[in-house]
């Protein structure tokens, strides 16, 4: 399948504004009108368990729904305990698409996954069935249906920059980056030229401005977005027992058998590298699975502040027993366009940031 090109982004945008044209209730809504569902949330929250309910209940209303995984490591073939990837029942309960698509040693970029996505998602409404996204990477599920663009590298322009930040110090970088582009310079740090080296690259090889490709809050795809919330008590203690889990499923074993074909990305996986020092006996299985708990919960932080900062998302209790009913109504109210206005909104209008915990406190 190819990347989205010009012409049909422009395409998709036009049937965004003729879907948001469209009255009614949910009977007379064109099907077109149907969004995209992606669930979102920190990790061990329940989203493929709700990805999973949700496509049933639509299914038992006469709706086709499938499962498209955003998880960047999900798609390596073999690495399904650390990653904790859809079981066989759970995959047979509801079509699951993007899962053991690549091998470990093969490299995924969020570039590459955001062509396969948009694909299968055109795949899918093409005939008839509203794709579901489930995953806990962030700009990977943003950018399935974000406006995000993902500018190419050129070795020897980097380079070059590399070198001059060694010679002349990264305030010299960042300076020009000011000139160049104060909006992209305002959101880094002076003293990491890494990020700055990217931007002044990017503005070489494309004659634009870094901050042009920068992830915006504007759907190109007609989307809704679900967030799974917890407490930090509930979440570490599910971090706990999904780590516990892992182990007596065999995670040691598994690390054991594709250790020799780990390559630089799939490598990166977290599990896999405290699995490694264990068996090179630098850590004891018992420090070995600690420290997974640990950066797991870790990461869970991090991701609720990824998806806190973005106002589209509506947030339910992970824990709620209507949680599905409630996912339901969500998704009915965004096909009928009620959240068109505030979505369109999002880039401009001051809003709260979300924090984890924030329903249950």
């Amino acid at each position: 399948m190819s990347t989205v090109d010009d012409a049909s982004a422009k395409e998709t945008a036009a049937e965004v504004e003729r879907m948001r044209a469209q009255e009614g209730d949910w009977g007379r809504c064109d099907r077109r009108a149907r969004r995209v569902v992606s669930i979102i949330g920190p990790t061990a929250s329940g989203k493929t368990g709700l990805g999973i309910a949700l496509a049933q209940e639509l299914g038992s209303r006469g709706e086709s729904a499938q499962i498209v995984n955003a998880d960047a490591y999900q798609m390596y073939r073999g690495m399904d305990i650390g990653t904790a990837k859809a079981s066989r029942a759970e995959r047979e309960a509801v079509p699951h698409h993007l899962i053991d698509i690549i091998e470990p040693e093969e490299a995924m970029s969020v570039a590459r996954f955001q062509a396969l996505a948009r694909d299968r998602i055109t795949l899918l409404r093409e005939h008839d069935v509203r794709p579901i996204l489930v995953g806990g990477s962030g700009l990977y599920a943003r950018a399935a249906i974000d406006e995000i663009s993902f500018p190419g590298t050129n070795q020897a322009v980097r380079l070059r920059l590399e070198r001059r930040a060694e010679s002349e110090g990264p305030g010299a970088l960042y300076d020009e980056l000011k000139r160049k582009d104060p909006q992209a310079a305002a959101h880094m740090d002076p003293r990491n030229p890494r990020r700055t080296i990217r931007a002044l690259e990017v503005i070489e090889v494309t004659g634009r401005p870094y901050s042009a490709s920068l992830p915006r809050y504007r759907y190109v795809i007609p989307a809704v977005q679900i967030g799974l919330d917890l407490s930090r008590e509930q979440l570490d203690r599910r971090i706990d027992i999904r780590t516990e889990r892992m182990r007596q499923a065999g995670f040691v074993d598994e690390v054991r058998r594709l250790r020799p074909r780990l390559g630089v990305t799939a490598a990166r996986a977290l599990g896999y590298g405290q699995i490694c020092r264990y068996l090179d006996g630098e850590l004891t299985e018992d420090e070995a699975f600690s420290d997974i708990a640990q950066k797991t919960k870790r990461l869970a932080r991090k991701q609720m502040g990824w998806f806190g900062r973005d106002p589209r998302i509506h947030w339910l209790s992970a824990l709620d027993p209507g949680l599905t009913s409630k996912a339901i109504e969500i998704v009915d109210n965004a096909d009928r366009g009620m959240y068109d206005d505030s979505d369109a909104r999002a880039e401009t209008a001051p809003f709260a940031v979300h924090h984890l915990g924030d329903l249950s406190s």
